[in-house]
C-alpha cells in the first residue's frame, strides 16, 4: 500500500500524515468521480473507469489527472455517472464511445458535452453543475457528500478529508463516559428502524460490568427496494469502522463485529480491505494511536435471512444458531453475544458517530426536529423521475422528498401512495405529502421510518395487490417461532388473495383488519408486530379500493389479472397482426372480416398484445 507508514503512534502522528495527504491532493485538482456502487457497476462503469484511463494514457495525461472510482454518487437513475472536478460537471448515462470526447473536450479544454447533460425531467431544463441540479441542491450529504471526494478503497483519500481525526480526539480527549454523554446530548437515534436512543443504549452497556463486552454493526439490509447501508459501505467503509471503533471505546468493548448479509460481496470485499488497511496503520488492534486501547474487528457474513436483522436473532445467527428472536428482557446489553453485554448498531448510526464527535453534538442538533436530529439516507424508488439515495434533514416533508429530490412521478402520472420503512411500513396517501419526515409523525400515520426505503407509486398501483406483495415476503421471511406471525401472516395472505381474485367478502375484509391488530399485538419481535402495517394502512386509506375489488369485481388500476380483461377496438385497428404474432397463448386470432379478436377464455391476462400494439388499438378493461 504506497504512501503509508506502518503504525501511526500518536494522533499527532496521524494529523502529520493527513497534512501530507492535503498537500498532495492540493497539487492535483484535476480528477474524475466515476460511481462505482453497486447500480452504476450493473451500468457499465467498470468499463468506463478503464477506458478513462486507457484515454488519458494515450494522450499522456494519466499522472495529472486523478481518477475517483467512488462510492453512489446518489443519481441512480442516470447512471453510469461521471463529475469532472474542479468544475463539478455532472454527466449522465455516459457510454464507453463518449469517453474520448470528455477527456477532449471537458477534461483538457474546459468545455461542455451538451448531450450528457443531466435534463429535468418536468421543466426540460438542462444543468452543467452537479450541486445546481435539484436533487443534489435540495439535499444536506453529511454522511454522502464525501463520496464525491473519496476512493472508498484508499485510507489516504479518508485521512485526507480528516478521518480518524474523531477517534483521536475520542482516545485522547475524552473518557468513555464522555464519549457516551457527547452521544446523547445529541440525540442520536438509532438508523435501523426503531428510533432507540443510540446514547442511552451506549450508556447501559457502560455501565453494565463484565470482563467482555461487544459491539455490533447490523448491516442486514433486507428490505426491498433498500439500499442505504449497502452504498454507505461501499462507498465509506472508513466512516463506520471508525464509528464503531469509538463505539467500542465508549461503551468498555474490545471486539466489533460488523455481521452483514452474503448478497453484498462488494461492501464485503471494501470492508475486508478498510479493516486490513487500519490494522497496518495502527488504527485497530493493539494500543490504538498509544492509548492503551485494544480493539479488533471481524466479519460475520450472515445467509440472508430478514428476520436476522432483528438484533437478538442477528446474534444468535453469529453464535451459529438458527437466526431466531428471543423473548426479551434479558436485553443485549445484559445477555448479548455468548452471553456478553452486547450493543448492536446500524450502519448508518454508527456512520454519523465521527462526526458527532469531531463537529460536538450541538452541531449536529442543528440539523433535524426536536425530537429526530440530524439526516437520514433514503431510498428513493418507485414511480419517481430520479430514484437514487438520497441524504435529507430529519423533518422535511415527503412532498419536498418526493417532488422537489424525486423530480415528480414518471411519465407525468398522479401520485398514489408511498410505501416507507420497508415491508413493516405502511402505504401513505396524499393527505400525508405535507407532513414531516421523522420516527413519531410516521408512526402516527400508520407507518415507521424503517430504515429508510421509500417506494413512491402512482395511478396504476393496486394497494390490495402491494399489501399481497409485502405479506408473501413476510410470510417467506417469518422464522415461524411464534404462532402468530406464523400462522397470521400466512391467513391474511390468503384474503387479501382471495379479495385479489374478485371471490373475498366484506366480512373478509373485517376480520382482515382483526387479524393485522391480533399479529400486531401478540407477535414476539418486530418482524410480527409491523407485518399488517402494509395491510392495515392500506385499508385505512384505501378502502374504497377493497371493496371495488370484492362488491364490482373491479380493480381501478388494472393490476389484479382475474378483474381485467383485454380487447380489441375496431375502430384503430389497421390489422398489422402484431397481437396475432407476439401473443404467448395463442388467445389472439381473426374473424371471417380478417379482424384480430381476443378469445377471452384462452386470454392469459399477460398484457403482450396491449405492450405491442403501436396502434392504441388493445384496450384494458
Amino acid at each position: 500500500m504506497r504512501n503509508l507508514q506502518a503504525g501511526l503512534k500518536s494522533p499527532a502522528d496521524l494529523e502529520l500524515m493527513r497534512k501530507r495527504l492535503k498537500e498532495a491532493r492540493g497539487r492535483r485538482e484535476n480528477y474524475l468521480a466515476v460511481c462505482g456502487d453497486t447500480g452504476c457497476t450493473v451500468w457499465g462503469s467498470n468499463t468506463i473507469k478503464d477506458s478513462l484511463q486507457d484515454c488519458l494514457k494515450r494522450k499522456g495525461f494519466l499522472e495529472k489527472v486523478d481518477i475517483k472510482f467512488t462510492g453512489c454518487l446518489g443519481l441512480c437513475e442516470s447512471g453510469p455517472v461521471i463529475i469532472v472536478f474542479p468544475q463539478e460537471i455532472f454527466y449522465q448515462k455516459v457510454k464507453e464511445a463518449d469517453i474520448e470526447e470528455i477527456i477532449d473536450k471537458t477534461v483538457l479544454k474546459g468545455e461542455v458535452v451538451e448531450r450528457l447533460l443531466y435534463e429535468d425531467p418536468t421543466s426540460g431544463q438542462k444543468y452543467i453543475y452537479a450541486s445546481d441540479i435539484p436533487f443534489y441542491k435540495n439535499q444536506v450529504r453529511v454522511l454522502l457528500g464525501n463520496n464525491w471526494i473519496n476512493d472508498p478503497n484508499s485510507i489516504e483519500d479518508y485521512i485526507a478529508i480528516d478521518g480518524y481525526k474523531a477517534l483521536g480526539r475520542a482516545l485522547t480527549e475524552m473518557s468513555p463516559a464522555e464519549v457516551v454523554e457527547e452521544i446523547k446530548i445529541s440525540h442520536l437515534r438509532g438508523r435501523g428502524g426503531a428510533g432507540f436512543p443510540t446514547g442511552r443504549k451506549w450508556e447501559e452497556c457502560y455501565k453494565a460490568s463484565s470482563d467482555h463486552k461487544y459491539i455490533i454493526c447490523n448491516a442486514d439490509e433486507g428490505d426491498p427496494g433498500a439500499f442505504m447501508d449497502r452504498s454507505l459501505l461501499e462507498g465509506n467503509p472508513h466512516a463506520v469502522l471508525e464509528g464503531l471503533i469509538i463505539g467500542g471505546y465508549a461503551v468498555g468493548a474490545s471486539e466489533g463485529i460488523i455481521y452483514i448479509r452474503a448478497e453484498y460481496p462488494t461492501a464485503v470485499d471494501k470492508l475486508s480491505l478498510a479493516i486490513n488497511n487500519a490494522e497496518k496503520l495502527g488504527l485497530l488492534g493493539e494500543n490504538i494511536m498509544g492509548s492503551g486501547f485494544n480493539f479488533y474487528v471481524s466479519i460475520s457474513i450472515g445467509a440472508g435471512a430478514f428476520v436476522c436483522g432483528e438484533t437478538s436473532a442477528l446474534v444468535s445467527s453469529i453464535e451459529g444458531k438458527v437466526g431466531e428472536p428471543r423473548q426479551k428482557p434479558p436485553h443485549l446489553v445484559e445477555r448479548g453475544l455468548w452471553n456478553k453485554p452486547t450493543v448492536v448498531n446500524n450502519v448508518e448510526t454508527l456512520a454519523n458517530v465521527p462526526y458527532i464527535i469531531l463537529n460536538g453534538a450541538g452541531e449536529f442538533c442543528r440539523t433535524g426536529t426536536k425530537e429526530s436530529r440530524g439526516t437520514k439516507i433514503f431510498s428513493l424508488v418507485g414511480k419517481v423521475n430520479n430514484t437514487g439515495l438520497v441524504e435529507v434533514p430529519l423533518g422535511i416533508t415527503l412532498r419536498e422528498i418526493i417532488f422537489e429530490i424525486g423530480g415528480g412521478i414518471k411519465d407525468g402520472g398522479k401520485f398514489k401512495a408511498v410505501q416507507t420503512g420497508g415491508p413493516s411500513g405502511g402505504c401513505l396517501p396524499e393527505m400525508f405529502l405535507d407532513s414531516p419526515v421523522d420516527f413519531e409523525e410516521l408512526k402516527a400515520a400508520g407507518s415507521m421510518m424503517g430504515s429508510g426505503g421509500m417506494i413512491v407509486m402512482d395511478e396504476e398501483t393496486c394497494m390490495i395487490d402491494v399489501a399481497r406483495y409485502f405479506l408473501r415476503f413476510l410470510k417467506d421471511e417469518s422464522c415461524g417461532k411464534c404462532f402468530s406471525c406464523r400462522e397470521g401472516i400466512s391467513r391474511m395472505l390468503e384474503i387479501a388473495d382471495s379479495i385479489a381474485r374478485g371471490t373475498g367478502s366484506l366480512e373478509e375484509l373485517e376480520l382482515l383488519k382483526e387479524l393485522g391488530s391480533a399479529v400486531k399485538d401478540s407477535s414476539m419481535c418486530g418482524l410480527g408486530q409491523s407485518s399488517a402495517n402494509p395491510v392495515l394502512s392500506t385499508i385505512r386509506y384505501f378502502e374504497d379500493e377493497y371493496k371495488d375489488h370484492i362488491l364490482e369485481n373491479k380493480c381501478p388500476a388494472g393490476v389484479c389479472r382475474e378483474l381485467i380483461s383485454f380487447d380489441i377496438d375496431s375502430v384503430f385497428c389497421n390489422t398489422c397482426g402484431a397481437c396475432i404474432k407476439n401473443c404467448p397463448a395463442s388467445a389472439v386470432c381473426e374473424d371471417k372480416e380478417g379482424q384480430p379478436v381476443i378469445i377471452q377464455e384462452a386470454c392469459s391476462k399477460c398484457g403482450t398484445c396491449l405492450e405491442t400494439c403501436k396502434h392504441g388499438a388493445v384496450l384494458k378493461r
